[in-house]
């Protein structure tokens, strides 16, 4: 029965091993270029910020001289109306065709509007009286050239276009961190699947070195030279080193699966992972991290965003039920004639000037109300802006404690696998000689292999607390250089 396992259990691994090399090797870099294209977080926050981009641009094209036509090729009517100035009933036919050019423009530095309009057309009309028909045929052309300027009441143009601006702002910043969460993601997924791998290679070696024991117990026994309890135990630590190997490739594999998950690769795509988790001691500056962090975190530019958009948000509600007006100035050049090339022949100008005022009475509190809410938002975004401060440099504090702690542990973990093989070397030569029991042959089997795994999770650990700092810091304490998620925003792009 147990030979039968052994052959089991060989040809399981030999089909790991065959498998092995249609996978695909990953290093980290590759799995980062990977999730930049394939990432759904990443593609949603490129789409975001696409999105932002193109509102932006068709904004400031509105502030661009605009220009449009309307025609109006053919419009006949007949009607039967009542003069109150005679009490006479007439008759009115009505042919004409038309057209409407305008150009327009928008001021933002006033937030005023400047625009030109032309109306050209033929008209045919003729009205029928009690005391005869009046009938008159003539091309006419309108000029108009208009200016509009609100006053006493805040930029809306202005004010628009910083909307537009910061909501641009922020999808970058966006898109920038979650560009280092997907890093910091994968790259934990990346050393998880590393671990997992690193198991399953311990295992496998438990389960040679069990197999061996296996092996020399069962001719010590036929010898008569151990007693047949001896072997039961081997069978038991072979048994339990088999199922070992076995659960540890599942481990692997559903690692596998959540990386190729966040990856957005296939989920039938054979994958591995080669990666350096060897910890070079890094000299940290704990005011130049917290400096760093506090001058470059991305984050505190979102919330100074939040407390610019409050200000335009009070100047928005400060201007409910103001007092405000509006002045308009035009000047028109009008012209008729029977004859198209003398339409100018008698012109007839039409300035025209208006001002016009809102004047608010009573609204109840309304406006004062909505004031106060304004003022706690601010106060509010204020906040936010100090506590994201303060959460900056504690997570920079509490990140450096555990690097140094991280690099403690490390140390005693490679001590401990030293003095755990050689201990383990030592009592094999016991075991082989018969001084010591299957038993605690196994308990030194399991104290070398937790020892080989405490010291590549320490690795991993610290790896990704390193990762963590630069994060936090957006410094890169290894190669003594600031980072920058996202070098030139506006190359980014989805096509």
């Amino acid at each position: 029965m147990i030979k039968l396992r052994l052959v089991c259990l060989v040809v399981f691994l030999a089909g790991i091993s065959f498998f092995s090399y249609a996978q695909i090797t990953l290093t980290i870099e590759q799995a980062l270029d990977i999730a930049e294209e394939n990432n759904p977080q990443m593609k949603n926050a490129k789409l975001n910020f696409e999105r932002t981009r193109f509102t932006l641009e068709a904004q400031r094209a509105s502030l661009k001289p605009q220009f449009s036509m309307s025609i109006n090729p053919f419009n006949y009517s007949q009607t039967r109306s009542f003069d109150t100035r005679y009490s006479d009933w007439y008759t009115n036919k009505s042919l004409s065709s038309n057209g409407t050019f305008q150009a327009e423009l928008p001021l933002i530095w006033t937030d005023g509007t400047l625009s030109l309009t032309n109306r050209f057309g033929w008209q045919d009309n003729e009205t029928m009286t009690q005391e005869g028909a009046n009938n008159n045929k003539a091309f006419f052309n309108n000029l108009a050239l208009r200016f509009t300027q609100p006053i006493f009441t805040y930029n809306r143009q202005k004010m628009q276009m910083q909307r537009y601006e910061f909501d641009h702002e922020n999808s970058g910043i966006s898109y920038a961190l979650q560009r280092l969460r997907t890093e910091q993601n994968i790259t934990s997924q990346f050393y998880s699947v590393y671990l997992a791998q690193n198991n399953l290679d311990i295992s496998m070696a438990e389960y040679e070195n069990s197999k061996s024991n296996y092996e020399i117990i069962s001719a010590q026994v036929e010898a008569d030279l151990a007693a047949r309890e001896e072997l039961y135990q081997a069978e038991v630590n072979l048994a339990s080193a088999e199922s070992s190997v076995e659960t540890y490739d599942v481990s692997l594999k559903n690692a596998k699966d959540q990386l190729k998950q966040t990856l957005g690769i296939p989920l039938s795509e054979e994958i591995n992972v080669l990666a350096d988790i060897v910890v070079i001691p890094v000299l940290f500056d704990e005011e130049k991290a917290i400096q760093s962090g506090l001058l470059s975190r991305m984050e505190l530019r979102q919330r100074e965003i939040s407390m610019d958009l409050a200000d335009l948000d009070m100047i928005t509600t400060k201007a409910l039920d103001e007092f405000r007006g509006n002045i308009s100035l035009s000047l028109g050049l009008n012209g008729d004639n029977p004859q198209f090339s003398n339409i100018y022949q008698n012109p007839t100008q039409s300035p025209g000037i208006a001002i016009s005022f809102s004047i608010p009475i009573f609204d109840w509190g309304q406006r004062k109300a909505r004031i106060q809410a304004a003022k706690t938002a601010q106060t509010i975004a204020q906040l936010e802006y100090e506590n994201q401060k303060v959460d900056i440099e504690l997570g920079i504090r509490s990140s450096l404690r555990r690097l140094s702690n991280l690099s403690t542990q490390i140390n005693i973990a490679e001590k401990n696998i030293r003095n755990a093989q050689l201990t383990y070397d030592l009592n094999q030569i016991r075991y082989r000689e018969g001084d010591l029991t299957g038993l605690q042959m196994s308990q030194y089997q399991t104290q070398l292999s937790n020892a080989r795994t405490n010291l590549v999770s320490a690795q991993i650990t610290y790896k990704n607390e390193l990762l963590n700092l630069k994060i936090l810091t957006l410094y890169d304490f290894e190669n003594e250089q600031p980072i920058i998620p996202v070098k030139e925003l506006q190359n980014i792009t989805m096509y």
